[in-house]
């Protein structure tokens, strides 16, 4: 269906950590360093640019699961960095094997699940 679509392609995005991407600032705690919810929006990113250029036009993919673990807290001023890697493909169906980095080492790593769709279908 998508035959430049294959298990193996990587992908990675990064950033600093600033003050807005902190638990704090999300709501998803009380303390001055990187969310959980902003390192998965960090992990999805780096699935679904990782495999864009491998879709036809009007195609893009959602994320619909994530399953992660975040290990390490990550104070304001390091730069982050996720990497995810295409493991597994069914039709429409891509599974992503995703680990996310801090400069002291790992600090967060799962799986992620997105499904390819037509963008004006999807939209409606």
């Amino acid at each position: 269906m998508f035959p430049e679509l294959k298990a193996g392609i990587k992908g990675k995005a990064e950033l600093i950590v600033t003050e807005k991407d902190t638990a704090r600032v999300y709501g998803s705690g009380l303390v001055n360093v990187f969310a959980t919810p902003a390192m998965i929006a960090l992990m999805e990113k780096a699935a679904h640019t990782s495999i864009g250029e491998f879709l036809p036009e009007g195609f893009l993919t959602v994320g619909t699961e994530v399953n992660i673990k975040h290990v390490k807290a990550t104070k304001p001023g390091k730069k982050v960095w996720a990497e995810s890697e295409l493991i597994s493909l069914v039709g429409k169906k891509l599974i992503f094997h995703i680990e996310a980095f801090d400069e002291d080492g790992k600090i967060g790593f799962g799986n992620h699940t997105r499904y390819i769709v037509a963008e004006k279908e999807f939209m409606g």
